[in-house]
């Protein structure tokens, strides 16, 4: 089966809308990137997710929900911190953990927490408002494998999704922000498209985390695995980079462009936001090695290298 691209019109939710409730999965976009969307608490309908990632069953999935009654129904305790963060930044790319709610299933992982967000994107909350549904939507491609921020990158990773929303390009082009409200003081688990000092405004401390749980083990986010968001040329990270053959790629904030040589802005929002259709394109180029001009080691750049660290490991 080749999964088919369709416009975000009333024909194609209502179409999205039945294979959800199916017990089937949707992609779909989102302001961060696109998503491989399923109804959270069908067994089925996750499992079908873990499926055509390849994903590992340890490595949990984030809810996507429409409005904030939606995620309060979903937690056993609501601390007032979120009620903040909520207000200001949902919807956007900021995803909260909590104590589940104990009449719920587990979402993907063994432990008690959910790790939810509401998205901005206009065809995903079309989407979730249409099915009614809190939809599980990790990234839509293949596990360990660069995130997708255009449709076509989904259907080069997952050939095999039935159905693709098409909304265009991500906007942020990386993956929300994931803070831990279970903890005393709010805990990063991921940097992401929402940056730290916006984050600190609302909360005060954020506890930074340490080296994070081994590979194989529970997690409550996503995103803490050791090697992520890969290329399938092999990505290095280098303080310089210089003149190359035409097996290799760059990636770099400044210098000349040219052939195999991807040059994007040096402000971390816009760099982010090209990243990882940058490193698609190399790939698409047929280079077997990305040479990445190791980005300033700054709060500001925490979400880039993060992603970029992990597309570098072996």
């Amino acid at each position: 089966m080749t999964g088919r691209v369709v416009a975000p019109d009333a024909a194609g939710i209502r179409a999205a809308v039945e294979l959800l409730r199916a017990g089937s999965v949707v992609a779909f976009p989102t302001e961060t990137v696109y998503g491989l969307g399923a109804d959270a608490f069908s067994v089925k309908a996750v499992a079908e997710i873990y499926r055509l990632k390849n994903r590992p069953s340890w490595n949990p999935l984030i809810v996507h929900v429409a409005d904030v009654a939606a995620a309060r129904s979903l937690v056993q305790e609501w601390p007032a911190a979120a009620d903040d963060l909520a207000a200001r930044f949902w919807p956007g790319p900021l995803t909260l953990v909590f104590r589940r709610a104990p009449h719920l299933a587990g979402v993907g992982a063994d432990n008690d927490t959910i790790a939810i967000r509401v998205p901005a994107h206009p065809v995903a909350l079309r989407l979730l408002e249409a099915c009614r549904l809190p939809l599980a939507a990790p990234s839509a491609n293949r596990s360990e494998s660069l995130s997708p921020t255009t449709a076509e990158h989904v259907l080069r990773s997952l050939p095999d999704v039935p159905l693709v929303l098409d909304g265009g390009p991500s906007s942020w082009g990386i993956e929300s922000t994931v803070l831990d409200l279970t903890t005393p003081t709010p805990t990063l688990l991921r940097p992401g498209a929402l940056g730290l000092r916006a984050i600190r405004s609302v909360t005060g401390a954020i506890a930074l985390p340490g080296n994070g749980p081994a590979d194989g083990t529970a997690r409550p986010s996503p995103g803490m695995s050791r090697r992520h968001y890969a290329p399938r040329a092999r990505l290095i990270l280098a303080p310089e980079v210089g003149e190359t053959g035409e097996e290799t790629g760059v990636l770099a904030y400044e210098g000349p462009e040219g052939k195999n040589r991807e040059l994007l802005p040096a402000n971390p929002r816009e760099y982010a936001a090209d990243l990882y259709a940058a490193l698609h394109r190399l790939d698409d180029a047929g280079v077997a090695t990305i040479l990445v001009q190791e980005p300033p080691d700054t709060e500001d750049w925490l979400a880039v290298r993060d992603r970029l660290t992990r597309a570098a490991a072996r």
